[in-house]
């Protein structure tokens, strides 16, 4: 049978013959992308064209996603907000398997990311992409199409996470590893990840800092005095250390067997748990929300970046119980959250002290309800604006 590459294996998918990316055994043809760099050439035309505008063009490549996605959101939600600062924005999926035409994908995100503003231009694929005064990568799959890219003035990449840390030491870890060598300046999702960028990568990197949607995650009184805790709990997620938490909460529920443990983030009924819980599954932001807030405390363990759920969480009026590190230290703190480490019976020990000294938990509770409502998502997006800005007035210098 031949192997396609993948630009033909898109094309042949668009007329119904095969998927849009090969199945993972065809390893030659799922990977290729990481190897094909035919460079995509500049258009000195396109250039002279927009080179004078006020409104410098965003291209921004982003893999497919589904509804909800919390990556998605974040980089529509910056998208959105550069918009409305006055950079006009464009987005292509790149390798989709799903959305083979501009129409639908349009249709899919005005229905699941409504964050994303209408003035902002969305196609099913970046064979459609133009130039552009910088062009974003969101992902390592992505970095290796904006790699080939030279239709543009500066390439950034927008990092949210170590992605070599999603995969066992082997060839997709450095894969993943090998975009951050590509050149690209860096928009990093906290400082952790800023400085990694900059000391062990050399690239040029700065960063921006996390809010919360304030018209979702609002502060409520608890109800009742029934102990709880939360458990963002995603054992298909290797780095959010289900094992670990489950260890600790039963230790935790052995030493106190009247707290009951609300579980969300994925189903886990399938799981024996011996104490008194709640399994609420994938839910929506709303139902997290309540969920947080009927609860004294919310375990949030992460082995890489640090997620948005202790923002949502301390904007709920409940207290974070963060793991200790570079990785999450950027943000949350002994003031504002509880941190532990990674050892469940450090972790029961944490939450049982704080059960037992609820005036403790009261003086954390407040702190973090300070802490984030002093944050702003805008404010965020008018420093990657600066930054973006910046770089592209430098790097259009170099084309003088």
């Amino acid at each position: 049978m031949k192997n396609h590459g993948l630009k033909e294996t898109i094309e042949r998918a668009k007329q119904g013959n095969e998927p849009a990316v090969p199945p993972k055994n065809n390893v030659i043809g799922f990977y290729r992308f990481v190897v094909d760099n035919d460079p995509i050439p500049f258009n000195q035309k396109e250039y002279e064209k927009h080179k004078n505008d006020k409104k410098k063009i965003l291209n921004w490549v982003v893999p497919e996603m589904g509804p909800g996605s919390g990556g998605h959101t974040t980089i529509f939600r910056f998208i959105s907000n550069l918009e409305r600062l006055g950079f006009h924005s464009r987005v292509y999926l790149y390798m989709s398997p799903n959305f083979q035409d501009n129409a639908s994908i349009r249709k899919f995100l005005k229905e699941y990311f409504p964050l994303l503003v209408p003035e902002v231009e969305v196609y099913c694929d970046v064979s459609q992409m133009k130039f552009a005064h910088a062009t974003v990568a969101t992902s390592w799959t992505t970095a290796y199409y904006v790699r080939k890219f030279q239709n543009t003035i500066s390439k950034f990449y927008f990092v949210q996470d170590f992605e070599p840390h999603f995969y066992a030491h082997g060839s997709e870890y450095e894969f993943a590893e090998n975009t951050y060598k590509m050149g690209f300046r860096g928009i990093t999702a906290g400082d952790w990840l800023r400085d990694i960028m900059r000391n062990e990568y050399g690239m040029q990197a700065d960063s921006f800092h996390f809010s919360y949607d304030d018209k979702v995650y609002q502060p409520k009184e608890k109800q009742d005095n029934e102990k709880r805790v939360f458990f963002y709990a995603r054992p298909v997620t290797p780095r959010r250390d289900f094992e670990l938490g489950m260890l600790a909460l039963n230790e935790l529920c052995r030493r106190m067997p009247e707290i009951e443990v609300v579980f969300a983030g994925w189903d886990v009924s399938g799981y024996e748990i011996p104490f008194k819980h709640r399994n609420l599954g994938i839910v929506t932001p709303q139902v997290l929300a309540d969920s947080y807030a009927i609860c004294d405390m919310c375990l949030v363990i992460s082995n890489t970046n640090l997620s948005l759920v202790p923002f949502e969480v301390m904007a709920c009026n409940s207290v974070a119980v963060c793991s200790k590190g570079a990785n999450s230290s950027w943000m949350v703190n002994e003031e504002n959250s509880i941190l532990v480490d990674y050892d469940p019976i450090q972790i029961a020990d944490r939450m049982e002290y704080y059960f037992n000294h609820p005036d403790e938990l009261a003086t954390i509770r407040k702190k973090g309800m300070d802490f984030v409502k002093g944050t702003s998502w805008y404010k965020e997006a008018e420093k990657v604006y600066a930054s973006m800005l910046k770089g592209i007035e430098e790097d259009e210098k170099k084309l003088q």
